[in-house]
């Protein structure tokens, strides 16, 4: 990670796959270490605290080291499409969100451009950034990786995908999820141990104003300044398993981060391989795992109303912004 070149025999991931990003080679990300971005907006479909009414200012980057069968990215998961820029423009991108009157600057799947994005984060804030910086990741991240990130992003949003080793090799080829998710997310709880909102100031002037010291206790109005949401994406069949997430880090964590239970999941046209894949969440199973939540005690939490399992929650991959 201190080598000049970290492109270069690349190790930034769980993968370790030693691809010489800096001559073309693509790693196992699928892209080599020219930054590709696909959109740039804002961004309506985060959590309320994220997205606000005024949108989170969401750069979607190229590729990825997880490779889920279902992913709803696919198009841009494999590193084939966007537009390849320069760290410079990154850093002009963040700038221009902020004046489009963004929340803040939400990184979607930035992890294999780890030092280019720290770089551009880096020289954004010198030329005036001040939005808080929200890094949205599947937590297949190493710790070392995340440590570079200290002081540069303000809230992590945070999948855990699976705790069964065995749903992580069949669904994302990645079996030592379960351990590498639990290490990260330790790390970034590390880095961010304590929730603080403040009022969006669209929303409520006279609100804002008044409470705009930072608090720990979540309202609907409030947008999330620093801290820790970790996602859980229900899949089809995989109740069992998500309890267990949700048990995991409920009682690790208990109200130091928040929980955000997802029930959009979408077919992605992996039917055939996955059959058991082919179809949206049961209403009913969905249903049981927020009992589970609030059996164990869970008040920090974030739930969605059925019917969110549709495609309008993918964007056009146009290279809007970019």
């Amino acid at each position: 990670m201190k080598n000049e070149k970290p492109y270069e025999n690349c190790k930034i991931c769980p993968r370790q796959c030693g691809a010489d990003r800096t001559r073309g080679e693509t790693g196992y990300c699928g892209v080599t270490e020219r930054l590709r971005v696909s959109r740039a907006a804002l961004h309506f479909w985060e959590e309320p605290c994220i997205s606000g009414e005024k949108g989170s200012g969401t750069v979607f980057f190229c590729g990825c080291s997880l490779k889920c069968v279902y992913c709803q990215n696919r198009e841009i998961a494999g590193g084939g499409l966007g537009k390849e820029i320069s760290v410079e423009r990154l850093s002009e991108i963040f700038l221009e969100l902020q004046e489009k009157g963004a929340n803040n600057i939400n990184l979607v799947t930035a992890g294999h451009y780890l030092f280019s994005v720290c770089t551009a984060l880096e020289r954004a804030r010198r030329q005036g950034l001040y939005l808080p910086v929200v890094y949205n990741t599947g937590s297949y991240e190493t710790v070392e990786a995340l440590k570079r990130l200290d002081g540069l992003v303000d809230v992590y949003l945070a999948d855990f995908k699976y705790m069964d080793p065995a749903a992580a090799e069949r669904y994302s080829h990645a079996k030592d999820y379960p351990k590498t998710a639990k290490a990260a997310v330790a790390e970034m709880v590390r880095q961010k141990p304590k929730p603080s909102f403040v009022w969006e100031q669209s929303k409520n002037s006279e609100q804002y104003a008044k409470h705009r010291q930072r608090t720990d206790a979540y309202e609907d109005g409030m947008l999330m300044e620093s801290g820790v949401i970790v996602r859980q994406l229900l899949l089809p069949g995989q109740l069992a398993d998500a309890k267990k997430i949700i048990r995991y880090l409920y009682e690790t964590y208990q109200n130091r981060i928040y929980l955000s239970m997802m029930s959009q999941y979408t077919p992605m046209a992996c039917g055939k391989q996955y059959p058991e894949l082919d179809c949206t969440v049961r209403a009913e199973a969905y249903d049981r795992l927020v009992e589970h939540a609030l059996s164990l005690g869970v008040e920090c939490g974030f739930f969605q109303e059925g019917g969110a399992a549709k495609e309008s929650f993918i964007p056009y991959f146009d290279n809007e912004g970019v």
